[in-house]
């Protein structure tokens, strides 16, 4: 019998808390204008846990569910699934949860251990005609775009090794994605894997490199020259979790580590960079400057949110926020040091921009303008902030203190258009409904609002990450 959701964790209840129903909407209804240009699909991915968890829950390691938005004349359509992974197939024909998170071996029934399943549950990514959700310790898990049925593992002919990152890049120019894998030689391992798919899915390169310390390494920035790896002090350890501690936790004192591996180059020839400890989730972009020097626009944490200190208690009293830093690193001279400047001192998270640019010097990004490590349900400032990189200005939209602000995503209004000339589309949680909306920006004037709205009945919980397919759903 499938036993009820525990109370006492903010991330199982209000905005985070899962659904456990699939639905269709052929037409979802819409408030304002839906733009007749818009033609796609928004995959949204996160986590939503089939059933309760044994032992503590950590909002990272919820079963996936992706939530598709389908746009075209006007009409939104709407359909979401669990993302039907070897692990969600157990647990739904015993009834019951199976597994601790992140499979913690003192909570996780050795049936779940031995299947070593992912839960796909971070990001869905469109590459060499496949659909993919991820995380970061498994291989790719292949949808179908239309039904979201599952395909399974996608290994590229068993060429893929290791586990493959939630946050690969994508050239624009090459049409290669270039991935990486930490703990790659096993659990709680310093071992990382280095992999380029090209433009047509086959594996073009694979290595393996040592870091420092075993590591959780969420993201990485490439540019045209140079894949930047950063090793953040946010330690994991099997001998910790074996001891009922966290396997995941804050060590400051290690420091940061920043490889810098050329592209056409192995790993033989990376370059280190050290830093101060601090925590990054998610860069904005990436990109070399005429001179050689190497910029990396990111969300910085002083501390690492959401993961406590090896003894388990707190890292911080508060949840820490993150907000925009441009690093600039230059490999030209014999020091390793690099120039740190702050962009804004509001909080946010979620940073992305017009991925036609990637790796270019780029004029406009986006965020959630919001501190997200907070699982608060009181009012908070929440919206989208804007910003124009060449000019120093930014504009914001603010949504109701009690609502909440998925990831923004940009779509081009044509291949062809300016960076920036498009929509952001984001998902957006009704606090008093308990509903959610698909919200239609004007990409460069979020001042102004939604320009329109596709309203659901239903509720799309707190999510990671998602990524716009342009198209009909048809084969």
């Amino acid at each position: 019998m499938a036993k009820a959701f525990p109370t006492d964790n903010p991330f199982l209840r209000g905005y985070y808390g899962p659904v456990n129903t699939e639905a269709d909407a052929a037409h979802l209804h819409i408030t304002g204008e839906m733009p007749k240009d818009l033609l796609g699909t928004l995959y949204r991915n996160g986590p939503n846990p089939q059933f309760a968890p044994r032992g503590p829950y950590h909002w990272f390691a919820g079963d996936g569910m992706i939530h598709a938005f389908h746009i075209e004349n006007g009409n939104v359509s709407y359909k979401n699934r669990w993302v039907r992974t070897p692990k969600w197939e157990l647990e739904n024909k015993e009834g019951e949860g199976l597994s601790g998170s992140f499979g913690h071996p003192l909570f996780t029934d050795p049936r779940i251990l031995e299947l070593q399943s992912t839960v796909a549950n971070t990001n869905i990514v469109w590459h060499a005609g496949r659909l993919m959700a991820l995380e970061e310790a498994h291989a790719p898990f292949a949808l179908d775009p239309a039904t979201l049925a599952p395909k399974g593992y996608e290994t590229y002919g068993d060429k893929l090794k290791g586990p493959f990152t939630a946050h690969p890049k994508f050239d624009p120019e090459t049409g290669e994605m270039i991935a990486f894998g930490y703990s790659a030689t096993g659990r709680f391992t310093k071992e990382i894997a280095l992999q380029v798919v090209d433009k047509d899915g086959n594996v073009t390169r694979s290595e393996m490199f040592e870091g420092p310390f075993p590591s959780m390494v969420h993201d990485f920035a490439v540019t045209k020259n140079w894949i930047v790896l950063p090793i953040f002090p946010l330690t994991s350890s099997m001998e910790r979790a074996m001891k009922g501690k966290p396997p995941f936790a804050w060590e400051p004192d290690k420091g940061t580590h920043i490889a810098f591996i050329p592209r056409k180059g192995t790993v033989a020839d990376i370059k280190w960079v050290t830093a101060p400890a601090c925590y990054v989730f998610h860069p904005m972009n990436h990109f070399e400057t005429a001179d050689g020097k190497i910029v990396v626009d990111v969300m910085k944490y002083d501390i690492a949110p959401l993961f406590p200190l090896p003894d388990g208690t707190p890292s911080s009293k508060e949840p820490p926020p993150a907000r925009l830093f441009r690093w600039t690193f230059d490999l030209s001279g014999r020091s390793n040091t690099f120039k740190e400047e702050q962009l804004d001192d509001r909080a946010g998270e979620f940073p992305r921009f017009d991925e036609r640019f990637c790796m270019s010097d780029y004029r406009h990004g986006w965020i959630v303008a919001a501190n997200v490590a907070d699982a608060g349900d009181g009012p908070r400032t929440n919206g989208l902030i804007h910003y124009d990189l060449k000019s120093g200005k930014s504009a914001a939209w603010t949504a109701n203190p009690d609502d909440r602000v998925g990831e923004p995503v940009f779509v081009p209004r044509l291949e062809t258009a300016a960076e920036g000339d498009g929509w952001v589309l984001s998902v957006v949680y009704r606090a008093a409904e308990r509903t959610s909306d698909l919200a239609v920006f004007e990409a460069t004037d979020l001042a102004r609002g939604p320009i329109a709205l596709a309203h659901l009945s239903s509720r799309v919980p707190a999510g990671f990450h998602g990524n716009w397919r342009p198209g009909t759903l048809q084969p």
